[in-house]
C-alpha cells in the first residue's frame, strides 16, 4: 500500500481524525486516556502541518480545549499551553513540539540490511530498547557487543514509530541509517505506516532520517511534557 495511505490511515487512528478542519483542530480520542505504546498515558498528543493541525486530548475535554483557541499560533503560546495543561489535569506541563517525518515520495533508498532482530530479553540488547516489548534490530560489532539498534514504537495496528541509538565506535560509518531503512522496509511490510521523531535541535538524527528516505516536510509532533 502506498507509504501516504498508510500515514492517514494511522493518523486518522491515532488522533481521532486527519487531514485538520481548521487552523488548529482539536479532536476527543479515547486513546488520550489509555496507555500507549511504553504504558504510559498521554493525554495531549497531536501532528501540525505547516498550514494546520490536528490535536487530540479525552473526549471529556474536547470542546473546551477547542474553545482554547482555533488558530495554529496557539502552539507557540506559553498561556494557551498552560491552560491546556490545566484542562488536562496536568499542571505545569508544557506543549511543546518535534520534528516529524514520515517516508518521501522517492521512497526508500537501496541500502543493505546492517542488523538482526533480538529479543529484548536477548543479553545483548541494551537497557534502552526493554521498553520497546518487542523484537529489537541489532548491529554487533565486532566483538559481539551491541553497537547499533532501532527500537519499534508500537503506536497502534496502524502505525509504529522508528527509534535509533548508535554506540560512538560505530557513528560515521552509516549503521545507522541502514537500520533505519531495515526496519522500516519491515514495518511496511505487515502494511503498516512508518514515522521518524526526533527533537529539533538533533542533527544527528535529522542527517540519519533525511539519508534513510524521510525527508523534512515541515510537520511537527504536538505533545504535553511534565506536569504534576
Amino acid at each position: 500500500m502506498d507509504p501516504e495511505l498508510l500515514l492517514h490511515r494511522h493518523l486518522s487512528h491515532q488522533l481521532g481524525r486527519w487531514p485538520p478542519r481548521r487552523g488548529l483542530d482539536v479532536v476527543g480520542s479515547p486513546l488520550r486516556t489509555r496507555p500507549g505504546w511504553d504504558g504510559s498515558t498521554r493525554a495531549v498528543w497531536g501532528v501540525a502541518t505547516p498550514d494546520a493541525a490536528v490535536l487530540s486530548v479525552p473526549p471529556a475535554v474536547a470542546e473546551q480545549a477547542q474553545a482554547l483557541g482555533d488558530e495554529l499560533s496557539c502552539l507557540a503560546d506559553p498561556a494557551w499551553g498552560a491552560a491546556l495543561a490545566e484542562l488536562v489535569a496536568r499542571p505545569g506541563g508544557q506543549v511543546g513540539t518535534g520534528v516529524f517525518r514520515s517516508i518521501g515520495p522517492r521512497g526508500l533508498p537501496d541500502l543493505p540490511d546492517a542488523g538482526s532482530w533480538l529479543s529484548v530479553d536477548d543479553p545483548r540488547v541494551p537497557s534502552w530498547l526493554q521498553p520497546f516489548r518487542g523484537p529489537a534490530l541489532v548491529a554487533l560489532d565486532e566483538h559481539g557487543a551491541y553497537g547499533a539498534g532501532v527500537g519499534l514504537k508500537r503506536h497502534d495496528e496502524y502505525g509504529w514509530e522508528i527509534a535509533v541509538v548508535t554506540e560512538p565506535a560505530l557513528r560515521g560509518r552509516g549503521v545507522a541509517r541502514r537500520l533505519v531503512v531495515q526496519a522500516a522496509r519491515a514495518v511496511l511490510a505487515q502494511g503498516r505506516a512508518v514515522t521518524y521523531l526526533h527533537a529539533p535541535d538533533n542533527a544527528a538524527s535529522a542527517h540519519v532520517a533525511e539519508a534513510a528516505g524521510f525527508p523534512v516536510r515541515g510537520w511537527r509532533v504536538v505533545g504535553l511534557w511534565g506536569g504534576d
